[in-house]
């Protein structure tokens, strides 16, 4: 599984995929791969009253990436650790569960469960 941002034909890249750009109406029609890119934290809060099966306390925030053409991304999204910073530099980490599937009142099987976390470069 790779963490994908959408490009559209104009150059807009966005996360989470749209079925048309939001700045420009152009259907998405290419993958930018952020898996192995390194981003820096531009705002994060810790959560301690969550969802059902979300971890308590959950530490989330935005972070945006640099793409190669200088185009930036942002994406929201759960940190491995506290003690985040904004300006921090973090990397996209696979996460087989970001949720309890059992809890909540959502069949498991209804949706995926996995994702991305963000964790600190060190």
């Amino acid at each position: 599984m790779s963490f994908d941002a959408y490009r559209c034909p104009e150059g807009h890249v966005t996360y989470p995929e749209h079925a048309v750009c939001p700045e420009c109406g152009a259907e998405q029609t290419e993958t930018v791969d952020l898996t192995d890119a390194v981003g820096t934290v531009v705002t994060w809060t810790t959560s301690t009253a969550t969802p059902p099966g979300v971890r308590e306390p959950n530490h989330l925030g935005i972070v945006e990436f640099e793409l190669d053409d200088g185009e930036t991304v942002r994406a929201l999204g759960q940190f491995t650790t506290d003690g985040i910073e904004s300006g921090d530099r973090v990397t996209p980490v696979y996460c087989a569960e970001l949720r309890d599937p059992d809890a909540g009142i959502r069949e498991p099987e209804s949706q995926d469960w996995d994702g991305y976390r963000f964790e600190p470069t060190g």
